[in-house]
């Protein structure tokens, strides 16, 4: 492979630095200028205990507060869904990725694209990794198994989210709250042995080093078998944190994350019969894996962050963060296919599968970020009335590499398999495959923002909220050549710069301290260089936008021991991306697409006695649409057939987990995890079945020593869990693991 570059442009960083730093100057002069709800203190004084006091995501399934819509804020005062998945909950259900934790939020599915990657969708609409997923309010953007070994919780914010997080989140978007030092000495270990031969170990040491400083570190390995389709990943996150309390507080981190796992691209859908076209899972066993021995999915991310906060009073801060990472994926896959027709009834042991497809598919890539951002948040008395402003300006610089596979390389078939014969040990030399550099993304972004909550009186609250956004992308492609010298790709560069307003407008009721009702309006748009590439058509096509409206409460109840979450939403893209009906090989696409979404999602989350905690999610989504489309002669040009129902938006969808605690020494817990049929997208015919899979849990600590039994679908139900048109990853089979921790 050709030498990466791994340099970061540090020299972009000056101009964003120094408009960051005047971002910095103007809201500290706001703050100083500003009459706040208490006095302005030229220093505030050191709080010793407050980290300790913070609450963390161990504590409960309940959150209370977040950090998701910049600047920590209480979820009752944020007009707009959000669904938070706590490190207590994760524990319970050893959910050990970004993914499982995503099945404990209702509305979300997975298609498996082409490249392997798992395309998130959110009340029907795509959370791409590129642009949708951050980590502590920071754009993580790279293609990449997310561990959850350093997660104190998981938020999801539902709905069109532009105004505050720019560019992508259509359906919303995905934060992961890193745990933080604290000012105690605490930590745990863990071991979980389980099916397929897993074995994780993880570590989680917190230090208070001073009276206000605390070092924390969070360090994980696990390994598995896993019936062919091996686990391999490491990973450490170290955070130092002092000044806590006080006016000026500093975080500096870095994390590490290394994967080296197998990868189960998928099995292909079947028909059921000669006579019947219908096509549906295969009837084996979910532990049988048929890609080689030799496919990986090798991953690393490396980022190291610097935050800084200054508090102008106990309710004005501004925190400024630097974040630099790399990230890099390499993926060598197998679709697995038949050779011949092949129907359900006639299905045996001895049929064949070929391991190939066509290519390789590998997936090969490199990627170096640069995030700089400042967020303001203040509560002032401005004209007789409090108002709670959040303000900021975050900017970033991208770059990304993709590779593929030379026409060089030797010529390596993978061997084919057949059905009574899984995990056969067949590889190949995936090191004799020579790569080279197919496409280049550079990408600046800056995004300045403004909101306020404005309180008219005890009861009632107006948000508004304004954001605007610069993107600029070129896109770079080599010459390529085939063996015999023949150009396959033209040298080529293409370049866009986009500017959008993204707006958020909302009401909130609150009539007692434990109800807060709301009606919000939010705006996103996605750029045609998301996914950081640029077509032909793409580069001369203006950005999507899309709109959603939500009606919902947050009740709390049982002395504010749970809280509850409704809400009716309709969410449209209102200008889609298509190919031009009238002239097919026009220069650009057309906005003329258009398709929505609507219904009601609950969520639950707390303890009914201090004994008895519950979490539960449901989403239940009965209109969905393609409301427009590109068609010549009635035959679709480009996406989902005009008033079909979008693939990857089932009807239902949700899971419930409750606990018990029976005494001292012992706790028990269960719960259900269901979805509705659903199909794959631009493959209506293809119906996943609907599956309901059970868990179950038991745990006993005594002391500081605690053992967990977890046995994860106990029915073994067979079901589809990741959908794409040509092939599905069956859901995880039933398994058991048992977990021993020790605190210290």
């Amino acid at each position: 492979m050709q030498p990466r570059n791994r340099r970061l442009a540090t020299s972009a960083l000056l101009p964003l630095g120094a408009l960051a730093a005047g971002f910095g100057l103007a809201t500290a002069a706001l703050a100083q200028a500003a009459p706040a709800t208490e006095p302005v203190e030229s220093s505030l004084p050191i709080v010793r205990g407050k980290a300790s006091a913070e609450r963390s995501g161990k504590e409960s399934y309940q959150a209370v507060d977040t950090r998701i819509g910049k600047g920590k804020q209480e979820l009752r005062d944020i007009p707009q869904s959000v669904t938070v998945v706590t490190e207590k909950l994760m524990d319970d259900r050893n959910l050990d990725t970004m993914k499982e934790a995503l099945k404990n939020t209702a509305g979300i599915s997975f298609m498996a694209a082409e490249g392997g990657e798992e395309d998130i969708r959110l009340r029907g609409f795509s959370l791409q990794a590129t642009g949708d997923i951050f980590s502590d309010g920071m754009r993580d953007p790279a293609f990449y198994e997310r561990d959850t070994f350093n997660y104190d919780r998981l938020e999801v914010l539902r709905g069109s989210a532009s105004m505050l997080f720019g560019r992508g989140s259509t359906g919303g978007a995905v934060n992961q709250v890193s745990k933080q030092p604290l000012l105690m000495t605490q930590g745990e270990v863990a071991a979980t042995l389980g099916s397929g031969d897993y074995l994780r170990l993880t570590a989680d040491a917190n230090l208070r080093t001073g009276e206000e400083s605390a070092l924390r570190v969070n360090a994980m390995v696990t390994d598995a078998k896993n019936f062919g389709n091996k686990i391999d990943k490491k990973g450490v996150a170290a955070a130092y944190r002092f000044g806590i309390g006080n006016v000026d507080e500093v975080l500096i981190s870095a994390y590490y994350l290394d994967n080296n796992n197998g990868i189960n691209y998928g099995l292909p859908w079947i028909a059921k019969s000669k006579t019947d076209s219908t096509r549906v899972m295969l009837p084996i066993d979910a532990r049988n894996y048929y890609g080689a021995a030799s496919d990986y999915n090798a991953g690393s991310v490396t980022q190291g962050t610097l935050s800084h906060t200054h508090r102008f009073s106990s309710s004005n801060e501004i925190k400024t963060t630097l974040r630099l990472a790399s990230y890099d994926r390499d993926q060598r896959a197998s679709a697995i296919r038949f050779t011949t027709a092949v129907t359900a009834d006639t299905l045996n042991d001895k049929t064949v599968l070929t391991r190939s497809g066509g290519g390789v598919h590998a997936k090969i890539m490199d990627m170096n970020t640069a995030y700089l951002q400042s967020d303001y948040s203040g509560k002032h008395q401005w004209f007789g009335f409090t108002h709670n402003v959040q303000a900021g300006v975050d900017l970033a610089h991208e770059t990304f590499n993709n590779y593929g596979i030379s026409p060089l390389s030797p010529v390596m078939l993978k061997p084919s398999t057949t059905i009574g014969t899984p995990n056969d040990g067949a590889a190949v030399d995936e090191s004799r495959r020579i790569t080279r550099l197919t496409s280049d993304f550079d990408a600046k972004a800056v995004g300045v923002y403004a909101q306020d909550l404005l309180q008219l009186n005890p009861h009632w609250k107006l948000l508004g909220g304004l954001r605007w956004d610069r993107f600029d992308g070129t896109y770079g492609q080599p010459e390529l050549r085939n063996a015999a010298g023949t150009i396959t790709q033209a040298q080529a560069t293409r370049a866009r710069v986009d500017s959008l307003w993204s707006k958020r407008a909302g009401v909130l009721y609150q009539p007692s301290a434990t109800q807060s009702y709301h009606l919000s309006y939010s705006t996103s748009f996605n750029t045609s260089g998301d996914t950081y590439r640029f077509d032909a058509l793409g580069s001369n096509t203006p950005p999507e936008g899309s709109r959603n409206t939500e009606l919902g409460a947050k009740l709390d109840f049982f002395d504010g021991r749970m809280s509850t979450r409704v809400a009716l939403f309709y969410t449209d893209k209102y200008n889609e991306r298509n190919r031009d009906e009238l002239t097919v090989n026009a220069t650009n696409y057309v906005l003329s697409g258009a398709r929505h979404a609507a219904g009601l999602e609950l969520d639950i989350s707390g303890r009914i006695t201090p004994q008895w905690e519950v979490y539960g999610s449901y989403a239940y989504i009965p209109d969905a649409k393609v409301d427009k489309g590109s068609a010549v002669n009635g035959t679709s040009l480009q996406g989902e057939a005009v008033g079909s129902r979008p693939g990857l938006t089932p009807r239902h969808s949700g899971t419930i987990w409750t606990t018990y605690k029976l005494n001292d020494a012992w706790r028990i817990g269960g719960g259900l995890n269901a979805r509705s049929s659903d199909s794959p997208q631009l493959a209506p015919t293809i119906v996943a079945p609907r599956f309901v899979t059970a868990d179950l849990m038991a745990e006993y600590t005594q002391g500081n020593l605690s053992f967990k039994f977890n046995a994860t679908n106990i029915t073994d139900e067979l079901y589809a869990d990741v959908l794409y048109r040509g092939h599905y990853v069956p859901g995880k089979p039933r398994t058991f693991q048992v977990t021993m921790a020790h605190k210290f």
